[in-house]
């Protein structure tokens, strides 16, 4: 019905005043959704639904992000395929997913690279139609005209423009500098992309010698398989173990390389031993000693995590006796670092291994073990390693202040999270590397000349126009040359790599907007109102797209970003498919409803961490049910209405009016969980457990009530309900929509509550104030008083009064007063009679007598 009718369909035709815009996440296309997304995709939808009913003309587009590694290792493991650039392409290729068996007992199958971005395709386009599947199940109030892919023509357009504009301003450059690069996936990553884990590893003590002399220290290692690739020496300049080497050169064991060492700051002297060696590379410190100090480089580690062939002797790899460092060398060639360091330590043990012959064996003692933080990348199996590669950066570095400052014009959901922004920003070590030596994503729209000695010229690269875009380097010709110049003396070569994805998803807001491809639309959909995301990708996606608007448009790319929190299994551990911890969504959708999910979703506030309970999901699913029932109940009530005129009802009401703005200003301040707690609370303590008990007789006409009094009650029910949906609306749309439809579709013109207009002081203006704005209150504590009474003394709640003698003080009578009759409908007094008691607090009720009828079999009344 929703899409039938175009509920959610943005106007473009409306001006941007009224225009309220979301620069929602694109979901990784990697596998299956689990309850961590429903939970802050939800988040999004209860703040658009709000804005919807409150008039606004909403933007909410959906887009997918399926490019990057997460989707090529799922297409790797799901056909059990790997890549290989020279394989040629396979017209008509298909091939099933494999078995586990057969993933376990076979090589994988070698495919092109263009026939794997095809199983790629493949692979997403089904993943996004189960996808959109889910969030429509779920009810997610998106305009599905209003869908992009990260890798479809219009993103990869847009994304090489962005290179092109960078370019152009001087804010991207191509450099051969060490990287962090996972050997897994063979690509470089950004440090946005890297998280710490806890590994178990061990000290090595190393004995080093000193040139010149017979000298000998001891170093502490990690990663003594890093040996072959030290290029110097490092100690605290303060630390008095080694002042006195400072400007020497030390001797390495196995490989007798003569290194240089010097005094850093940087040095911890309580660590191991306090002086440790400076391998290119072992960490991001490394490569800040190595370009300090201009030392060697000796890269021993190959882009796919084996140690590479290398010649001690030659220039670059000194070493005082060539032949010795050449033999142990051999025994680690084309072996992987835990392989490495294996065979290290055991020619540590040997005296052959010495720096320096007689100086006995290098290894003392035993390892001793320890606990360590290592790098990963985020969706990576192996440590990171530094390597150095040609890659492609942008230029953050000397703009961290700018950063700082557009990160304080953006509102921040809850404004705590602001600071984490900011730290990651003061704490940035290195320009963005933007380039992934990888085949499913967006191309760099260049080519590079070759020279006629065949050597490819990186300083002048040569950029595709802008009208030419989308291109494929690979496939594609630059402007001037011929498909015959490709790869050849005196022509071209491609560009191979791709962006990162991040590169692309953080232009959201303008892949919406379409930038400069619809300067129109641009300007109404650009700069958003919200960006909604999880508190774990500030680092990346807010503070990319923040990046990316300030270097476009110098401008912030939206108003307010609203973060929600993870979503914790019972042992409050982050849900996550790589802890193995996660739940799919849909056997809960199954069990309780998509309005049940949503109110577990919507009961958590922004920003806060939650464990999954599913004893929430219950209460929401039950409070569906309620909804349901209550409607029926409130319009199965025959009687015209009238007006609103029966102080209980005035009163009732009041307190509805007073409900409607706390949860109004709730949700202007994206509060939504407050919002939701507040009228569950009043629909429960107030509506149905109170105010249909009390209203429910008169609405029926028991007891010969007036055709106005009764007109009243049934008036105000269908009121209270007309204005609880309303309120409901945004986070139950389902069973609201339903209840909606039975009566008030037609009676208001909104053939869906989600396009009525949201609650507010016009839904009250034709009804006079109470007498006494307390009298609810007062009716209320009447009837606990009379209930408790009948409890105590053994009796159903349903049980008929014949008479009842109640106490109170005068001003609680007074207001009693006003409302006594429908209290007494509702408890099943027949007869009743009210004392002064001034001695009683306000709405305190006293019960001093009272009579029972006889209950089925009693011969008496009870008393």
């Amino acid at each position: 019905m929703w899409e039938a009718q175009g509920t959610y369909r943005y106007d473009p035709s409306r001006p941007r005043d009224e225009t309220f815009i979301v620069d929602t996440p694109p979901p990784t296309v990697s596998g299956s959704l689990h309850v961590g997304h429903v939970f802050s995709y939800t988040h999004t939808d209860l703040i658009v639904r709000y804005q919807r009913m409150r008039g606004k003309n909403i933007f909410y587009p959906m887009g997918w992000d399926d490019n990057g590694l997460p989707t090529e290792r799922r297409v790797q493991n799901y056909f059990h395929v790997r890549v290989d650039v020279r394989v040629p392409y396979e017209p008509d290729l298909r091939l099933e997913p494999a078995s586990d068996e057969k993933a376990k007992k076979e090589p994988p199958r070698i495919v092109s690279r263009p026939n794997f971005i095809e199983l790629c395709q493949k692979v997403t386009q089904e993943d996004e139609q189960v996808f959109l599947n889910l969030w429509r199940r779920l009810g997610l109030s998106v305009d599905w005209t209003q869908q992009y892919a990260t890798i479809n023509p219009h993103c990869r357009q847009l994304a090489q423009l962005s290179f092109l504009d960078l370019f152009k301003k001087g804010q991207v450059y191509s450099v051969v500098a060490p990287t962090m690069w996972d050997v897994d996936f063979q690509t470089a990553v950004a440090q946005a992309e890297v998280e710490d884990r806890p590994r178990p590893g061990a000290f090595f003590d190393i004995a080093f010698g000193v040139e010149g002399s017979d000298r000998q220290f001891v170093i502490s290692t990690t990663r003594p398989e890093l040996l072959a690739a030290c290029v110097g020496i490092t100690a605290h300049p303060d630390d008095e173990r080694y002042r006195d080497l400072f400007g020497k050169r030390a001797i390495t064991p196995l490989f007798r390389a003569p290194v240089p060492i010097f005094p850093s700051s940087l040095a911890d002297p309580t660590k191991g031993t306090g002086i440790l060696m400076v391998c290119t590379f072992g960490d991001a410190t490394d490569v800040l000693w190595w370009r300090e100090q201009k030392l060697a480089l000796r890269q021993i580690l190959g882009r796919a995590g084996r140690l590479v062939p290398v010649t001690f002797g030659t220039d670059g790899w000194e070493s005082n006796d060539p032949a010795a460092a050449n033999r142990f060398y051999a025994r680690l060639q084309g072996l992987t670092l835990k392989q490495a360091q294996a065979a290290v330590v055991e020619m540590l043990k040997s005296d052959e291994g010495a720096s320096a012959p007689g100086a006995g064996a290098p290894l003392q003692g035993t390892p001793r073990p320890v606990e360590r933080s290592v790098k990963f990348y985020e969706k990576g199996d192996q440590p990171l390693e530094f390597i150095s590669t040609r890659q492609w950066f942008v230029r953050l570095m000397d703009k961290k202040e700018q950063l700082l400052e557009r990160g304080r014009q953006i509102a921040w959901h809850p404004s705590f999270m602001r600071t984490r922004y900011e730290n990651w920003t003061e704490g940035l070590l290195l320009d963005w590397c933007i380039s992934r030596q990888r085949y499913f994503g967006v191309q760099f729209p260049l080519w590079y000349p070759v020279d006629d000695e065949g050597r490819i010229d990186h300083d002048h690269p040569i950029l595709a126009e802008a009208s030419q875009l989308p291109i494929d380097p690979t496939t594609d010709i630059p402007p001037g040359y011929d498909a015959s110049q490709r790869d050849k003396p005196g022509g071209f070569t491609a560009e191979t790599d791709v962006y990162d994805t991040w590169f692309t998803s953080s232009m959201s807001p303008m892949i919406n907007s379409g930038w400069t491809l619809d300067p129109e639309r641009h300007k109404q959909l650009f700069p958003a109102d919200i960006r909604p995301q999880s508190h774990e990708i500030i680092r990346t996606w807010a503070f990319y797209t923040i990046a990316k608007a300030m270097l476009h448009e110098d401008a912030t790319p939206w108003k307010h970003v609203v973060i929600s929190g993870w979503v914790l299994d019972p042992d409050r551990k982050k849900m996550s498919k790589s802890r193995g911890n996660v739940l799919t969504p849909g056997h809960l959708l199954d069990n309780y409803t998509s309005d049940g999910v949503r109110y577990w979703s919507a009961s958590a506030r922004l920003g806060i961490d939650t464990a999954f309970d599913e004893k929430v999901l219950k209460v929401g699913k039950r409070l569906v049910t309620k909804i349901f029932n209550a409607g029926k109940f409130v319009l199965s009530q025959t009687a015209e209405v009238a007006p609103i005129s029966v102080e209980l009802d005035r009163a009732f009401l009041h307190k509805l009016a007073h409900l409607t703005a706390r949860a109004t200003e709730a949700f202007d301040e994206f509060d939504y969980a407050r919002a939701l707690m507040e009228v569950e609370g009043f629909f429960w303590a107030k509506f149905t457990d109170t105010f249909i008990e009390l209203a429910k007789g008169r609405a029926r006409g028991d007891d010969g009530v007036s055709p106005e009094a009764r007109g009243s009650a049934v008036a105000a029910l269908r009121r209270a309900l007309n204005v609880l949906l309303r309120l409901f609306a945004p986070a139950l749309p389902y069973v609201t929509e339903e209840v909606w439809s039975w009566v008030f579709a037609e009676e208001t013109g909104h053939r869906s509550i989600h396009r009525a207009p949201w609650p507010g002081v016009e839904d009250f203006q034709d009804v006079a104030p109470p007498a006494d704005a307390d009298g609810f209150e007062t009716a209320i504590a009447c009837v606990s008083a009379i209930n408790k009474r009948k409890s105590e003394m053994g009796a159903s709640v349903g049980r008929v009064i014949t008479h009842i003698k109640l106490a109170g003080n005068p001003a609680t009578l007074a207001r009693l007063g006003l409302a006594v009759s429908d209290v007494m409908r509702a408890v099943r007094c027949k007869h009743h009679e009210l004392a002064e008691d001034a001695a009683l607090a306000d709405d305190v009720f006293a019960v001093v007598m009272v009579e029972l009828e006889p209950a089925v079999g009693d011969p008496e009344p009870t008393s």
